[in-house]
């Protein structure tokens, strides 16, 4: 299936010397008394792509949230785009406003659309361009939804829309501010063969570009094609961290599962 074009809209500003995207030491998260992530340490550069895999509760979707600023460590250190969110050490979190800054410069796509069900697809992406001061919202959406095949569709609410449809425009409205780190948690769970095609494409041409993406999956074979890093957690702690290329699907899945 062809790629769909990226969004040439929004474009963020260029550092001289690109942040990190995403650096933690030690980083940990406890819920209850009860660890979810344990003394993780993850240096990702800018247009990496790693893939997170690990058996249901061994961490990914906590980590992700974390990195998405959704919720706070407990211990350790979180910097992101030269910003420091969190350091335990030093007894510090960020102001408000640095997370604000992280959460500009970060798109979500999740298994959960996170879409308003009774709006319009335009009316969705119109929305979220509006929130993060994208000029012309309604031309950049417009723009998204006809790459993404739903041109026809933009004004019918998406409660109408298949599960496939939902994620395309959730895909869509991840991407409308051009974010600089993509961050992916089972975003083909439930697609079907043509949308799940549509989304790979989309996530390697976006890599291709030189976006940073973090893919949350529980394919491994798909995983290992796509990604060029793999990362497995295994009851919240980092057990692999390798280039796809040295590694197969027997080996992460016995890692996974020991």
């Amino acid at each position: 299936m062809t790629a769909v074009a990226l969004p040439t809209s929004a474009s963020p500003t260029r550092d001289a010397a690109p942040a990190i995207p995403v650096r933690a030491a030690q980083l940990g998260k406890t819920i209850d008394d009860r660890p979810i992530l344990n003394a993780i340490d993850l240096d990702l550069e800018s247009g990496g792509f790693l893939a997170l895999l690990g058996a249901n509760g061994a961490g990914k979707s906590t980590l992700l949230k974390v990195l998405a600023t959704l919720t706070g460590p407990t211990s350790g250190r979180l910097a992101m785009f030269g910003h420091t969110l969190f350091d335990a050490q030093a007894h510090s979190r960020s102001a408000s406003s640095a997370a604000t800054k992280i959460r500009a410069r970060i798109g979500l796509i999740s298994h959960q659309t996170m879409l308003y069900h009774d709006l319009s697809a335009r009316e969705n992406l119109v929305f979220s361009g509006k929130l993060y001061g994208i000029p012309q919202p309604r031309l950049h959406a417009d723009e998204l939804l006809a790459r993404f095949g739903l041109a026809d569709r933009a004004d019918d609410p998406v409660k109408s829309f298949s599960r496939g449809m939902m994620q395309r425009v959730a895909i869509a409205r991840a991407l409308l501010h051009d974010p600089a780190l993509l961050l992916a948690d089972e975003p083909f769970a439930g697609l079907d063969a043509p949308s799940a095609a549509l989304l790979e494409a989309t996530l390697a041409q976006l890599h291709q570009a030189g976006k940073t993406i973090i893919l949350v999956n529980h394919d491994i074979v798909q995983s290992l094609r796509l990604a060029q890093r793999v990362v497995v957690l295994r009851r919240g702690r980092k057990i692999i961290d390798a280039a796809s290329a040295a590694l197969d699907e027997r080996t992460v899945l016995q890692e996974m599962s020991t």
